[in-house]
């Protein structure tokens, strides 16, 4: 259960993104740098959005593929994206996009884990105030697979 999902090359602190799909495909591609799935992944992360918003509250959303893009998932992998202007998502400011690729059910795993550090306002607040992705790795510390 100690398995790193991210890593500083998947953390982006000053996102380029300025509309929701522009932020899935930038959230995206970092999986895809890092090697944890194919680039049709990224297709089936707006695949999933179309049917089902991945807005979660508290200023964080986390598109994910379908359950049919599992075979594109290589391994369990995140990556994190923050805008200084959130993203408009569906009327709901993103402010934080996590990428989630889940490989078995690793995905429920990530998906607690992200739900408890974002109903954590003290976590809330270093996110928001990491100057180096260092520090959204010790505020991401617990999300493992």
């Amino acid at each position: 259960m100690s398995d790193q999902v991210l890593s500083e090359e998947s953390i982006v602190l000053d996102g380029s993104a300025r509309t929701r799909d522009e932020a899935i495909t930038e959230a995206g591609r970092l999986l895809v740098a890092a090697g944890a799935v194919d680039d049709s992944y990224v297709d089936a992360m707006h695949e999933r959005e179309t049917s089902v918003s991945t807005y979660m509250g508290n200023g964080l959303a986390i598109p994910h593929g379908t359950n049919e893009a599992k075979p594109s998932i290589k391994r369990t992998a995140i990556s994190f994206v923050r805008y200084a202007d959130p993203v408009d998502w569906k009327g709901q400011p993103a402010e934080f996009v996590v990428g989630i690729a889940g490989a078995g059910d690793d995905h429920l795993t990530v998906l607690s884990a992200l739900a408890g550090i974002f109903t954590d306002d003290d976590a809330i607040a270093r996110l928001r105030s990491a100057s180096a992705p260092a520090d959204v790795l010790a505020a991401l510390g617990e999300v493992s697979a």
